[in-house]
């Protein structure tokens, strides 16, 4: 194979090509459980069918594989769902070098009214930013992806190994979208995630678990307070063994996660209490956000979470008869990370050095994202993309421009190295 300037590559990269692809996702309204993102997979295969990708588009078995003991769950409910797999021939058969994997669906926008421009699904760009809700998280990171995949393919250079994209659904409430991709047997030598990485390289997942908590008290007249227990005083008991049992899951946290000041947190994220206002709540459900160790299992996770709030209920004269309960609905986001001394690590390394950022340095990450799926399926897999998490599920979410044209150049620089 002849020698190649990465220039002639590069050189086809074009930002209003990309542009355009993100508004076009942008303007989808991808939202998990949607028809939007149905419509997004659709839009997927056509773009890399465009590409000259061989492309196999599925309906995804929801029924089937809600059924597996490994299923990572799911948070909203969907008729429907279809996976898409893109991958570039290379003069050699076989498993793909790389994977570029992005997910194509978004969460809610909140109140649109608090937007600038009071229009999340329309892309703008202000100040070097692209705006729009999934700007950041990570539909920049997939027309990334795209635009490096049509450089390659408009250069005219050959592949020596395949090179594969897989845009998934339902990353944001479980990872169903990758779990169906591998176990469809879609894999791959290595995979490079494109969710937003503020110029890292994530190469640690914590893990996380929905739980859901019910909490009993006993009703009574709010003008006669004291004759009753409230649900929320009960709750507020837990509560503080909560706090403790954080503090003793975030310490000897590892290098990589070092510079999170809570990596593995607990956190409260919905309260339901009382049906009337002059009467004492007999009854509280909070659902909330537990953290998962890296190198913990789920079920140890689990265990840890229930023995804390069986010891708050046993500490408590009215827990201890009517003890607060736990129970684990929704996404299983399991702990993952790239096996230690791994080559992808560097590969991403330069790649992203030569494209023009700052060598990036490695560090865990406190969310659950795709990274443990494809990990757990034997592909060794980090993240990088362009793009800070402080402004994904936010109001006015937004990503550089300039992140994101570097970390297509990066794409390629990966793909090159790799599947050349």
């Amino acid at each position: 194979m002849t020698a190649l300037d990465p220039r002639d590559v590069l050189d086809h990269l074009d930002e209003e090509q990309i542009a355009a692809d993100l508004t076009s996702l942008v303007a989808l309204a991808p939202l998990d459980g949607s028809l939007g993102e149905v419509a997004a997979s659709h839009w997927c295969a056509d773009r890399l069918g465009d590409l000259g990708a061989d492309v196999d588009h599925w309906e995804i078995d929801l029924p089937t594989l809600r059924q597996e003991p490994d299923f990572p769950g799911m948070e909203v409910e969907r008729a429907e769902a279809w996976g898409t797999v893109g991958v570039v021939p290379g003069e050699d058969a076989g498993v793909p070098a790389l994977a570029l994997s992005g997910h194509i669906d978004v969460v809610p926008p909140g109140d649109s009214g608090l937007w600038s421009d009071n229009d999340p699904f329309t892309l703008r760009e202000q100040g070097g930013r692209w705006y729009g809700r999934g700007a950041c998280d990570m539909l920049g990171g997939v027309a990334a992806i795209l635009g490096a995949v049509h450089a390659i393919r408009a250069s005219g250079v050959s592949l020596r190994r395949p090179l594969a994209i897989h845009t998934v659904v339902g990353e944001e409430d479980g990872g169903l979208g990758a779990y169906a991709t591998l176990r469809r047997g879609h894999t791959a030598d290595a995979c490079v995630i494109a969710e937003p990485t503020a110029g890292t390289v994530v190469t640690d997942n914590a893990g996380a678990l929905t739980f859901r908590m019910v909490v009993r008290g006993r009703a009574a007249h709010g003008s006669m307070r004291t004759s009753g227990i409230s649900a929320l005083d009960a709750l507020d008991t837990v509560r503080a063994v909560l706090r403790t049992l954080e503090d003793q899951r975030n310490t000897d946290v590892g290098e990589r996660f070092a510079h999170l000041p809570v990596p593995f947190p607990i956190s409260i994220g919905t309260v339901q209490a009382g049906d009337w206002a002059s009467t004492v709540p007999d009854l509280c459900i909070v659902e909330g956000r537990y953290g998962v160790r890296p190198g913990e299992s789920v079920a140890a996770a689990q265990s840890a979470l229930r023995a804390a709030v069986a010891g708050a209920s046993n500490g408590d004269l009215w827990l201890r008869d009517n003890p607060a309960t736990v129970s684990f609905p929704g996404g299983t986001f399991a702990p993952g990370r790239l096996p230690d001394l791994h080559p992808l690590l560097e590969v991403v390394q330069d790649a992203a050095e030569a494209s023009g950022s700052p060598r990036p340095a490695a560090a865990g990450a406190p969310y659950g994202s795709d990274l443990r799926l494809y990990s757990a399926a034997g592909v060794p897999t980090v993240q990088y993309g362009p793009g800070d998490i402080a402004h994904a599920h936010s109001v006015d979410e937004s990503l550089p421009v300039d992140e994101v044209m570097r970390c297509a150049r990066a794409y390629v620089l990966m793909a090159l190295r790799l599947c050349r």
